[in-house]
């Protein structure tokens, strides 16, 4: 059974089919506990791994470039000779290449045509006998220097030029000292040529082409005027200046740009130069800036049939005020794409206009592509459109791309290219749909499912995601998706230290404990005070975490776990609701009931209740709890389908709720899973004294889980992104939402709130998360994929069915892991009966 990952990262200009999550340490792998067993076999066998990948748009692409990491398909670099992708048994277009600009190649690309909304399917082969197809060049990167002559001061005399894969320029380089040929590195594909100047001025340079052919290699062979004249293969046609030219970077200052000119020293590196795929970096080493000196690395790659430059920039430490942009000429038009999109989205700024210098009077289009919440401004100086960026880290990805008139398929008109932007950042934003499985996680996944197996993939993904990210999420540490050190957050500090403690139940570990103190105690401050929290934001979301804090103050007995959590129950008292006593998900999403809030705030509620509070205090704490419940389902759920919107506004004012019943307008399978989740937790804390209390849970458990279960995917077990529009365009079988159901189901049997009949749905959505959705590494570890990181209502996210279509899809995040996790213990359980 092939498996669904569409974990979204654009990594070197391509579609990063990334199974991973995170990038593998590729010097100091470690082997960790043994996989479940892997069949062995002694016939060879050169498949890889299977894919079926959709378009996810209405348009056709075309050579549209998908990665598949060396990592994920269980091999490592020196084993890549024979690679090929084929599809109905005849190779495809695919390059070996080096993504990340390490020095060492490592995944597959493949480029490939699809219609809109088609489906293809291809297998990876590491198969001798299969030859690898004829491709012409369409990409190039290259630098060349001159060797032979002699240096007079700045000036380098005679001498011929010789490409090279790497080179420093001497201290005495500086602009037009005649000794790079067009003086820097180049890159180009079929569509457009682009160098960047490796001195002071950093400029970023356009060469127009009228041709498919590759050019760079010719150009300035005879110096540095001629490029600058019309000829067959095309021209250079921007004048750069002091400005960030076509797409370069520099710190904005507050009322300027300064350019990356002041560096100890410069490296220029080829990183690819193949026929689909070429990519080179610049290494900025000692740059003064801010009163500082920063390293900055910039990786430059390009697709073949594609205008765009993707760029991978990384600082050696965080560097606000980093900025992007444009030349700024007189007589452009600066445009601007939707900002109405959610955070992770691409959008874009561009200029229009008669700027070439092609002597032609003609015009050219420049923009920079970015995801919209990674700018924190727009602005200009005197010579650039300039977008500032926020500080990730010192980490930046992004794109330029220039658009001339006089290429082969020009674009001429202002209207045809914003429309070819418009259509450009929604391929970048809904990238394919890939539904993959290595040979290796398929040998895996061959073992009947017993309470063993399932405890043996629980335990895999704890300790995999131990090793990689799972102990760096502590006060002051790192938050690997959000780009931001890290906060007292609902998943990384809450849910998936939960997950660790309940599979240290049934298969102790000191590393699961550790955690609980390591990550979720760091936050506690001696006097109780919580780090990064924010009580009148009264975001229910961080409640979430006070869990894990009360099973602190029950193991510890500290004082200041207890002062916490006593803080965490008062807030909760004060926290805005609705006329009918729902919480709000925030003060900035007033009126609001989200389901996500279910799940956020009820089971700390109940959990206070059931260890500190007694008599009628604690009686009205359960009640209220349960009146969350009541009242969610009283509002979101829909009566013809059963299933329930993803929130509701009682002011109707939010854009995105109708404006009749203030509902959202989906059913978000994750939202919906939550509240799943709520219900069979709250009811640990629920006594069996409450009866009515208990039974209006439990009701509504039976109720649900009937209502769900016929929206599950009959062939893989699964659920869909948007529940009721399985095979929708763009929708996807969803791994979070999958294993909160899995969860649900056989945690609901497992405490006898759901009949025995359930007991195979719970097995049959079990196996389905497996077989779909994880894959096995060589070094042992796992990956869980196709999570949606986040779904959420407002600031640009407007509930409809494309909205949740956008958002990022990953792999081994905390929201999936955890139902994961939490899964596999209760099926070792209800197996282990």
């Amino acid at each position: 059974m092939s498996l669904l990952f569409n974990s979204k990262v654009i990594y070197g200009g391509i579609f990063l089919a990334t199974l991973s999550g995170c990038s593998p340490d590729k010097t100091n792998e470690q082997t960790t506990t043994a996989t479940p067993p892997v069949a062995q076999s002694t016939a060879i066998n050169y498949q890889l791994a299977t894919a079926e990948i959709t378009n996810a748009n209405d348009f056709a692409l075309q050579q549209e470039a998908i990665y598949f990491p060396f990592y994920d398909l269980g091999i490592t670099a020196e084993a890549v000779k024979n690679l090929n992708v084929l599809a109905d048994g005849v190779a495809q277009a695919s390059q070996s290449v080096d993504s990340d600009g390490d020095g060492t190649l490592d995944g597959l690309l493949l480029a490939a045509d699809f219609n809109p909304a088609e489906i293809k399917s291809f297998t990876i082969s590491s198969d001798p006998t299969i030859a690898k197809p004829a491709l012409k060049k369409q990409t190039q990167a290259e630098i060349s220097v001159k060797e032979g002559g002699e240096w007079k001061g700045k000036e380098y005399v005679g001498g011929t030029f010789k490409n090279v894969q790497s080179v420093t320029p001497p201290p005495q380089y500086t602009d037009h000292s005649f000794w790079i040929r067009y003086e820097g590195p180049g890159i180009e594909s079929d569509k457009v040529a682009y160098r960047v100047y490796l001195d002071w001025r950093n400029g970023f340079d356009i060469f127009g082409k009228k041709t498919k052919d590759m050019v760079l290699q010719n150009v300035g062979l005879d110096g540095y005027d001629s490029y600058h004249l019309n000829s067959d293969w095309g021209v250079d046609v921007l004048k750069v200046g002091k400005s960030l030219g076509m797409g370069g970077f520099g710190f904005w200052n507050g009322k300027s740009v300064d350019l990356v000119s002041l560096v100890d020293t410069r490296d220029a590196i080829i990183t690819n130069n193949g026929d689909i795929y070429s990519g080179f970096k610049i290494n900025y080493n000692g740059w003064q800036i801010n009163n500082q000196k920063v390293d900055l690395a910039a990786h430059f790659t390009m697709n073949a049939g594609s205008r765009l430059v993707n760029v991978q920039l990384k600082a050696s430490q965080q560097l606000p005020n980093l900025a992007i942009g444009l030349v700024k000429h007189q007589g452009t038009t600066l445009l601007e794409g939707n900002q109405n999109v959610s955070g992770y989205a691409w959008t874009y700024v561009a200029s229009w206009g008669k700027q070439s210098l092609s002597g032609e009077d003609d015009h050219l289009g420049m923009a920079v592509i970015f995801r919209r919440d990674d700018r924190a401004e727009q602005t200009t100086d005197e010579n650039s459109y300039v977008s500032v960026m926020k500080d990730k880290g010192g980490e930046l990805e992004y794109y330029f791309l220039a658009a001339w008139e006089h290429e082969l398929d020009g674009i001429k008109t202002e209207a045809d290219f914003k429309a070819y932007l418009d259509r450009e950042v929604e391929r970048l934003t809904k990238t394919p749909r890939v539904r993959f499985e290595s040979t290796l996680s398929a040998n895996a996944k061959k073992n009947p499912l017993d309470a063993d197996t399932a405890l043996a993939w629980a335990k895999k993904l704890a300790d995999s995601e131990l090793e990689r990210k799972t102990l760096n999420y502590h006060y002051q540490g790192w938050d690997e998706y959000r780009k931001r050190p890290g906060k007292f957050e609902y998943d990384v500090v809450g849910m998936q230290i939960a997950a660790l403690q309940e599979l240290n139940a049934v298969s102790p570990n000191p590393a699961y404990t550790k955690a609980l103190e390591t990550v979720t105690g760091s936050y506690i401050r001696d006097d109780g005070h919580i780090h990064t929290f924010e009580p009148d934001l009264f975001s229910i979301d961080l409640t979430k975490p006070g869990q894990m804090v009360i099973l602190l103050e029950q193991q510890t007995g500290a004082e200041k776990y207890r002062k916490a959590v006593d803080f965490l129950r008062e807030n909760l008292k004060r926290h805005p609701r609705t006329s009918g006593g729902a919480f709000w998900h925030r003060a900035t999403y007033p009126n609001q009931l989200w389901l996500d809030g279910v799940y956020m705030g009820i089971p700390f509620l109940a959990q206070y209740a059931s260890i500190y509070e007694t008599g009628e205090q604690q009686h009205a704490s359960f009640k209220e709890a349960v009146h969350e419940f009541v009242i969610a389902r009283e509002q979101l759920r829909d009566p013809e389908t059963g299933l329930y919107y993803h929130a509701w506004d009682e002011s109707k004012q939010a854009p995105w709720a109708h404006n009749e019943h203030g509902r959202a307008s989906q059913f978000w399978s994750r939202g919906i899973g939550w509240y799943a989740m709520a219900l069979v937790d709250v009811l640990d804390f629920i006594p069996e004294s409450e009866t009515e209390l208990r039974k209006t849970l439990i009701d509504n458990t039976q109720e649900l889980a009937a209502d769900i279960l016929r929206y599950q995917d009959e062939a893989t077990g699964t659920w869909w992104q948007i529940m009721n529009k399985p095979g929708a365009i763009a929708n996807y079988r969803e791994s979070t939402a999958s294993a909160m159901f899995t969860y649900f189901y056989t945690k609901a049997v497992n405490k006898g709130y759901l009949p025995e009949p359930y007991r195979e749905v719970a097995m049959k959505s079990y196996q389905g998360m497996i077989n779909e959705f994880v894959t096995v590494h060589a070094d042992g570890k796992i990956s869980m994929n196709d999570q949606c990181l986040v779904a959420g209502l407002g600031f640009g996210r407007d509930g409809s069915y494309d909205y949740y279509m956008t958002e990022r899809i990953v792999s081994n995040d905390a929201k999936g892991n955890t139902p994961f996790i939490l899964a596999g213990v209760e099926m070792y359980k209800l197996l282990k009966q």
